[in-house]
């Protein structure tokens, strides 16, 4: 089949026109890093989908488990039977969180994972309210829109949405221009504050917090934070509820980017990079807390009872493992953080380079706030160049390095290349003067 002939009158005709698309040329090829598209271009790939080919695009170990597994069983409903691909993903995957996290649910993706998890401490705690926090983002079914708080278009035009959700502040120091440890102290005093006036400890089940905001800005959450909120959830009997849909399994340098902090979740939250590609998600818990969920009261078709993902899933445990990806992820992630603030250091802008491992946001505020159309262009200029990058932020201006967890250095130095290829070109095009190195 000619894929360009097939793919060159009117592409999108039959697709919704709510999906942006970053990438107009369709895609038919991806390997490692890189993407190929009809034309036979090819792009280094730093999005990963938005965090979901975290072992890059079709990882040999993780195709070979897939392919061996289609001749096998594709679907078995869990209502119905048990695959044996899930029994063995729910020991491997026991193994690679923490201590405290023992059982758990499979879903298909992360608002499923967000949405099976508020129902679970709503049962098991008997109290009907959950607080999330500031610039945070858990998906796009009703509750966890309702949920969500990093962009307005996420809720635009759906509400009214579910209730019993408090939003609590998150400590943004490089916003504020205020110390680190007075930002944290005011997002905990603002907390404290929520607790007496708008949702009583007594009818709040569970906080729901990402420990590196993802949409809301590549925002890590201070370790004194996230020590705050499980010191006031261990004083109110509230379940800590962490997100790490997209920063698990080894984005941060970390298994699990709340490690860092030495904080205990109730409930731990898991999707995207967790089968590199193939639709999956996880709610992990302990025994004593799942027990409390009556069988048949939460559920779903497609969860659990795909083969397909659990094989790659357990395809994807094993490259971490294998090829060291954590460690790569956070000796990569910390040269490509250097090499992203020599490349700003040329810039007018108040800038910051922040983020664990290969999740790393760069905020680009001018002087006359957030630029967002400085980095909307850049975008553009580094696609044109062949680099792949997504933005995120409340204002639109953050940057965001999502390359594979076993991206290599030279990879790195070539996208770092275009990128400064491409901020010399938009800066000369915007104020008519190139960069000096």
């Amino acid at each position: 089949m000619n894929h360009q002939n097939a793919f060159s009158a009117d592409m999108t005709a039959a697709i919704s026109s709510v999906w942006g698309r970053l990438a107009k040329t369709p895609i038919v090829r991806g390997q490692g890093s890189r993407v190929y598209d009809v034309e036979g271009r090819s792009y280094l790939d730093f999005t990963s989908g938005i965090g979901v080919t975290a072992t890059g695009h079709c990882h040999p170990l993780v195709v070979q488990a897939v392919q061996d597994q289609a001749s096998q069983l594709l679907f078995g409903q869990m209502n119905c039977m048990l695959p044996a691909k899930t029994v063995e993903y729910s020991h491997a995957i026991q193994e690679a969180t923490p201590d405290s996290i023992d059982t758990f649910f499979f879903s298909n993706s992360g608002s499923e994972a967000v949405e099976g998890a508020i129902k679970l401490a709503k049962v098991a705690t008997g109290r009907p309210n959950v607080i999330a926090f500031q610039g945070g983002f858990h998906g796009r079914t009703a509750m966890t829109m309702a949920l969500t708080s990093s962009k307005g278009i996420y809720r635009e035009g759906y509400q009214p949405l579910p209730s019993g959700v408090f939003f609590s502040s998150f400590p943004n120091a490089f916003q504020d221009q205020c110390d680190p440890e007075m930002a944290i102290d005011t997002a905990l005093a603002d907390l404290e504050r929520l607790l007496k006036t708008q949702s009583m400890p007594s009818e709040t089940a569970a906080m729901l917090i990402e420990p590196v905001l993802g949409e809301g800005g590549y925002l890590p959450a201070p370790k004194a934070f996230l020590q705050g909120l499980r010191e006031v959830c261990d004083r109110t009997g509230i379940l800590l509820i962490i997100d790490e849909i997209q920063s698990g399994f080894a984005r941060s340098g970390h298994m699990w980017a709340h490690e860092s902090s030495e904080v205990r979740p109730d409930i731990l939250v898991m999707a995207k990079g967790i089968a590199s590609g193939l639709p999956m998600s996880a709610i992990g818990a302990s025994r004593e807390l799942m027990s409390k969920w009556q069988p048949g009261s939460h559920g779903g078709t497609y969860g659990g009872g795909s083969p397909l993902a659990m094989a790659a899933g357990l395809a994807t445990l094993r490259v971490i493992h294998e090829e060291h990806l954590i460690e790569n992820a956070a000796r990569e992630g910390e040269y490509l953080s250097n090499r992203l603030r020599d490349c700003l250091s040329r810039l007018p802008h108040r800038t910051d380079v922040r983020g664990p491992g290969l999740m790393i946001g760069v905020e680009l505020i001018g002087e006359h706030g957030p630029d967002k159309e400085l980095v909307t262009s850049l975008q553009h200029e580094c696609l044109h160049q062949g680099l792949m990058l997504l933005t995120c932020g409340i204002g639109g201006n953050v940057i965001r390095w999502i390359p594979p967890v076993n991206v290599s250095r030279s990879e790195i130095d070539e996208a770092i290349d275009i990128f400064d290829k491409s901020l010399n070109s938009v800066m000369e095009s915007q104020a008519g003067v190139a960069l000096t190195s």
